[in-house]
């Protein structure tokens, strides 16, 4: 029972139903440091979802702190009316790192808003509200992103100011096309893209896509498969929105961006990001090609996009990043970690698959029939965390584990939790179906 004068109490009397809370006794975290953070009982837990990939760097990273302190110690808040030199050397870096050339930057609070803003720019520059999104996706909760979320569970409504059609690729291993070889998988997407285009009312906007599914359970398509994609949408002049919210900065080892895994053709006409960049700082953003950026011909501005408490924090975290290579960090740790989770999951009927890239892994779950197990997931987060191991969740069922640490983890830390999470899935294994406490 939930005690009546509880914190937990308290936030179900006066927030939304649908504002979900982790763990049967949800936790509140007082502080972190590293990759560890406390809750109010003063238990340490080693954190492997940095409050959903967004501590990037690390806990109380020196840098940040420093630059947040000092810039709020002059001024918190001047809106985009105002230069601030903090947005101009941020916007010069990111426009930079992209890839996309003539770049223009446009700073938000959320991934949300960054992808609402991105679709705002394609519908706008291709005068049509026609958008291709894949099956499994999530962009955001906002009345335009959801509509274009290809999860159920995450779509509470099936209204929308755009035409959605949804894409075959985004999941490689269920789906009518996982039985194929990745080239012919790859090509069946192709033909089912082809397919539906020669189908369609006028001029597409654009595809938008995730290099890999965050909310969908870190799902991803072949490498090559997005630049497919493109030598069909760029000779009818079809934009590519890359959403890398959850798969920027370095976290997916091998690459900057997770675009780059699909990089025959170059960079995306548009690119979202979100999350990482601020370490918990609020801070989104669209990068364009200018003449895309500058479609638009009424007035816009944002009160809190680019506000110079987070550009500063923005800055010395990519800083931070880029002199510590945590892009390699993520690659080396991650490569270890993930070779380390399938060792010790071997052989699990619980476990159907374990994926994923750099420090974005997943943990897929199913019953002994081989069909989706949410009960198995919500019992390993349980576990883990009685452990003092906090992880994510995530997949079309609920049914998979998330893990992406801050993207500095450490081998002897990849070892920690590895070693937990051995214990958690044979625990899982061993517990009866429908005893699970969650």
């Amino acid at each position: 029972m939930t005690a009546p004068g509880s914190l937990h109490a308290r936030h179900r009397a006066v927030m939304p139903e649908w504002l979900s809370l982790y763990y049967r006794e949800p936790l509140e975290l007082t502080h972190g440091e590293g990759r560890h953070v406390w809750d109010t009982e003063g238990r340490r837990y080693l954190d492997f979802f940095g409050g959903i990939l967004t501590t990037m760097t690390a806990h109380a990273l020196p840098e940040v702190t420093k630059a947040v302190a000092e810039q709020a110690g002059r001024i918190l808040h001047t809106s985009t009316l105002y230069l601030d030199r903090h947005m101009v050397e941020l916007a010069e870096r990111v426009a930079a790192l992209s890839g996309i050339p003539d770049a223009r930057v446009f700073f938000t609070t959320s991934g949300t808003e960054a992808n609402d803003a991105a679709l705002l720019l394609a519908t706008t520059y291709r005068r049509s509200n026609q958008i291709l999104a894949m099956r499994n996706s999530y962009h955001g909760r906002s009345f335009s992103s959801i509509g274009i979320t290809g999860n159920a569970s995450w779509s509470p409504t099936s209204l929308s100011p755009l035409q959605t059609l949804y894409v075959h690729g985004g999941v490689r291993t269920r789906g009518p096309y996982a039985h194929l070889s990745d080239e012919r998988f790859t090509r069946a997407c192709v033909a089912d893209l082809e397919d539906m285009l020669g189908q369609t009312h006028g001029n597409v906007a654009a595809l938008i896509a995730e290099p890999v599914q965050g909310v969908g359970g870190f799902t991803a398509p072949p490498d090559g498969l997005y630049a497919a994609f493109r030598d069909v949408l760029a000779p009818r002049g079809i934009l590519w929105i890359s959403d890398e919210v959850q798969t920027g900065w370095g976290r997916t080892g091998d690459h900057f961006w997770g675009w780059q895994a699909h990089a025959e053709n170059g960079p995306p006409d548009v690119l979202t990001f979100a999350k990482g960049i601020g370490n918990g700082m609020a801070i989104g953003g669209v990068v364009a090609r200018a003449e895309i950026m500058n479609c638009l011909d009424a007035n816009s501005i944002s009160t809190f996009g680019g506000s110079p408490v987070t550009m500063a924090a923005g800055l010395a975290n990519l800083t931070h990043l880029l002199e510590h290579d945590l892009q390699g960090n993520a690659r080396r740790v991650g490569g270890l970690l993930i070779e380390r989770l399938r060792a010790v999951t071997a052989g699990l009927p619980a476990v159907r698959e374990v994926r994923g890239r750099g420090l974005m892994i997943a943990i897929e779950l199913a019953e002994p029939d081989g069909s989706p197990s949410p009960r198995a997931a919500s019992l390993a987060l349980e576990l883990a965390r009685e452990r003092g191991l906090l992880i994510g969740k995530g997949g079309r069922e609920a049914d998979v584990l998330r893990i992406a640490p801050p993207l500095s983890l450490t081998i002897a830390e990849a070892e920690e939790g590895a070693t937990i999470l051995a214990e958690v899935l044979r625990q899982v294994r061993d517990t009866p179906g429908g005893k699970d406490r969650p």
